[in-house]
C-alpha cells in the first residue's frame, strides 16, 4: 500500500526526533506545524462524525443519567450556556448507546419552577459524548435564574445561574471567586464545598481542571489519598473518562451548580508543560497531535462553553472577553495553545538570547493584538486578565545569577513588556491579573520595571493556590523568606490550598485568600488567611487582614522546585511503563 504524503512526513519527523539522543522541541515544532492543521482536522472530523446518528425519542437508561450534575457558563447580559452530560456509567465511556437523545431544558425565576421563563430541547449526540450545551437567549441582565434538564423519565438536579449586567451599566460592586489546579489524587475538594456556600456572581477556573497522569504517577508531598481511574490518558475515551471522574465529585458538582463559570485551560488538560503542538517529551508527532485533538474535544464536551468554542481543525477558540457593566472588563487568555516553545529546554534557568528574543510570544500574534486592542478600547473601571501563568517577575537563583521559570511570563519577557508598555502608554493603572498554575498563593504589584522599585505601579496580580494539587501545604515553605527578599514587588505568599474571593467596587479591588489547612481528609474548615486591597493611588497593594489558620502547619520543608521535581518523577514512571 502506497503511503500518503502526510504519512511520509509524519514518519520522517518521528525518525528525526527520536533517532537523536536528545529530543529537540524546536525542530519538532518546525516540522509538526506543517501537519498539525491537517492531522488535527482529520482527527476531529472523524471523532464528531460527518453524518447524523439515529435519534431515540423515548430513551431508557440502565441507571440515573445525570451523574455528572449540571453547570452553566459563559454568561452574557442576555444569555447563558446550560450544560449537562448523559452518563449513566461515567467512568466507562458514559454507558450510553450510540444514539442521539433529546434532552429538554427549562429555566425559571424560582428554584421550584413555578415561573418558567423559557423551555427548549437539545440533542445529546454520541459524537460529543452526549453532552448538552444549551445557549439560552432572551434573558434579563444581572438576574438570577434556576435551570434543570429532563430526558425520558429522568430529571436532573437544579442549577442556579446569573446573567451579567448590561455593558456600560453603572455597577456598584461584584463578588466572584477564582480557582485552579485540582489534582484528584492529591486531596479532597473541600474548598469547593465551601465555595458553593459563598454569595458569588461568577466563578473563574484558570486551568488544570484535570490531570493526565496514571494512578500514583504524580504524588503529592503529603501522599495521594484518591486514585485516578485508568492509566495515563491518551485517547478521546481516556480523556472523557478522566473528566467524568473529576466531575463525579460531589463538591465540584455543587460549586458548578451554584454559579456560572468561565473556564480556560492550562497544560494538564492535555499534558504537563506542552507548548502549542510540542509535547513535554518522548512522543511522536502523530501521537501528540492526535492526543491534543482528543483532549481539546473532551474539554469542550465537559465545560459550559458556547458552540463558538467547538474544536475546529487545529484550533479551539478559548480566549474571549466578558464585560461586567462598567465595573470590569475580563479578558480570558489562552497561554498554552499558541505559545512559542519554552526557552532553554524549559525549567528554571538564567535568561539567554533565546528567552530574551523579542519575537517569542506566550500568546501568539493574533491573540496579543486582540488583547491590546481590547485594553485600548476598554471603558471599564478595571481591566482584568484571567489567565494561567505567573505574570509578575519572580526571581530565583542568586543576586548575581538570577534564574526564572521558563514556563511562566518570565520565560516570555518580551510579550509581558509589550503589554506593560501598552498599559503604561495608555496611562492605565487599573490592570488586575488573576493567575493559577503554581499551587500557592501570591500577591504582587505590577510594575513598569521590576528591577527599579521606584518605577510606576500599573496594577496588581493575585495568584490563587490550588484546590488540591500539592497536598496539604503549609503557611510558608523553606525557601519563602529568601524568595520574598529577592522580589520586593511580591507582597504575600501562602502555601495552603483553597481559592481567592474578590470583591470589586469602582474605587477598590479586594482579594481574600480563602484556605483550608488540609486536603488529605475531608471536613476542613475554611478561613481567610489574608486580604489585600489595591486602589489606583500609585501606592500598590495593602494588606488589610491577616489571620492564622487553625490546624495548619506553619513551615514545611518543601521548596518551589519540588513541584517540578514531582512532575519529573511522574514522567519517569510513565517512560518506565512504556519501556
Amino acid at each position: 500500500m502506497t503511503e500518503r504524503p502526510i504519512d511520509e512526513l509524519i514518519k520522517k519527523l518521528t525518525n528525526d526526533s527520536f533517532e537523536k539522543k536528545e529530543f529537540n522541541r524546536r525542530n519538532f515544532l518546525q516540522g509538526a506545524g506543517k501537519i498539525a492543521g491537517l492531522s488535527l482536522g482529520l482527527t476531529i472530523a472523524q471523532s464528531i462524525g460527518l453524518g447524523e446518528s439515529m435519534v431515540n425519542a423515548a430513551p431508557k437508561f440502565q441507571s440515573y443519567p445525570f451523574t455528572l450534575g449540571v453547570a452553566s457558563g459563559d454568561p452574557l447580559s442576555d444569555s447563558v450556556v446550560l450544560w449537562t452530560r448523559l452518563a449513566p456509567d461515567p467512568l466507562n465511556g458514559g454507558g450510553m448507546q450510540h444514539q442521539s437523545v433529546p434532552v429538554k431544558w427549562e429555566i425559571a425565576k424560582d428554584e421550584h419552577f413555578r415561573h418558567i421563563i423559557k423551555r427548549g430541547t437539545e440533542i445529546a449526540r454520541p459524537e460529543l459524548a452526549h453532552s448538552v450545551h444549551a445557549e439560552v437567549d432572551g434573558l434579563k441582565p444581572n438576574t438570577i435564574y434556576y435551570y434543570r434538564f429532563k430526558t425520558g423519565h429522568e430529571l436532573s438536579p437544579v442549577g442556579k445561574t446569573k446573567t451579567l449586567p448590561t455593558a456600560g451599566e453603572s455597577i456598584a460592586s461584584m463578588t466572584f471567586a477564582f480557582a485552579s489546579c485540582q489534582q484528584y489524587e492529591h486531596g479532597y475538594y473541600t474548598a469547593y464545598e465551601h465555595m458553593a456556600k459563598e454569595e458569588l456572581d461568577l466563578v473563574f477556573h484558570l486551568g488544570d481542571y484535570i490531570y493526565e497522569y496514571g494512578p500514583n504517577e504524580y504524588v503529592a508531598g503529603t501522599g495521594n489519598v484518591r486514585t485516578h481511574s485508568g492509566p495515563e490518558i491518551i485517547t478521546l475515551e481516556d480523556y472523557r473518562n478522566r473528566h467524568a471522574q473529576y466531575r463525579s465529585d460531589a463538591n465540584l458538582k455543587a460549586a458548578h451548580a451554584a454559579f456560572p463559570w468561565v473556564v480556560t485551560w492550562d497544560d494538564h488538560e492535555v499534558e504537563n508543560n506542552y507548548a502549542n503542538v510540542i509535547p513535554e517529551k518522548g512522543q511522536s508527532v502523530e501521537e501528540f497531535i492526535k492526543r491534543r485533538a482528543a483532549a481539546y474535544q473532551a474539554y469542550y464536551e465537559h465545560m459550559p462553553l458556547r458552540k463558538t468554542s467547538l474544536p475546529n481543525g487545529a484550533d479551539m477558540q478559548l480566549y474571549r472577553d466578558f464585560t461586567y457593566g462598567n465595573l470590569a472588563a475580563f479578558f480570558v487568555l489562552d497561554t498554552r495553545q499558541y505559545r512559542d516553545d519554552q526557552a532553554n529546554g524549559d525549567g528554571t534557568k538564567a535568561h539567554t538570547e533565546e528567552s530574551l528574543d523579542p519575537n517569542r510570544s506566550s500568546l501568539g500574534n493574533k491573540q496579543e493584538k486582540w488583547l491590546l486592542g481590547n485594553l485600548g478600547n476598554s471603558k471599564s473601571h478595571w481591566n482584568v486578565l484571567a489567565q494561567q501563568i505567573f505574570f509578575a517577575q519572580r526571581k530565583f537563583g542568586t543576586d548575581t545569577t538570577p534564574t526564572f521559570s521558563m514556563d511562566s511570563w518570565d520565560g516570555y519577557p518580551a510579550t509581558r513588556q509589550r503589554i506593560t508598555d501598552y498599559v503604561n502608554n495608555k496611562n492605565l493603572n487599573n490592570l488586575i491579573v488573576l493567575t493559577g498554575d503554581v499551587h500557592a498563593s501570591w500577591a504582587s504589584n505590577l510594575m513598569t520595571d521590576y528591577n527599579n522599585q521606584s518605577s510606576k505601579i500599573i496594577g496588581a496580580e493575585f495568584v490563587g493556590t490550588s484546590i488540591t494539587s500539592g497536598g496539604n501545604g503549609a503557611d510558608k515553605r523553606a525557601d519563602t523568606d529568601r524568595i520574598l527578599a529577592r522580589n520586593p514587588n511580591i507582597k504575600f505568599f501562602n502555601d495552603y490550598r483553597g481559592y481567592v474571593r474578590c470583591t470589586v467596587t469602582p474605587e477598590k479591588w479586594q482579594a481574600d485568600y480563602r484556605v483550608v489547612p488540609f486536603v488529605t481528609e475531608p471536613g476542613a474548615n475554611i478561613s481567610t488567611r489574608a486580604s489585600f486591597v489595591y486602589e489606583r493611588d500609585g501606592k500598590g497593594l495593602k494588606e488589610v487582614e491577616a489571620n492564622t489558620v487553625p490546624q495548619g502547619i506553619k513551615v514545611s520543608k518543601e521548596v518551589e522546585e519540588d513541584r517540578n521535581k514531582a512532575h519529573g518523577r511522574a514522567h519517569e514512571k510513565q517512560m518506565e511503563k512504556k519501556r
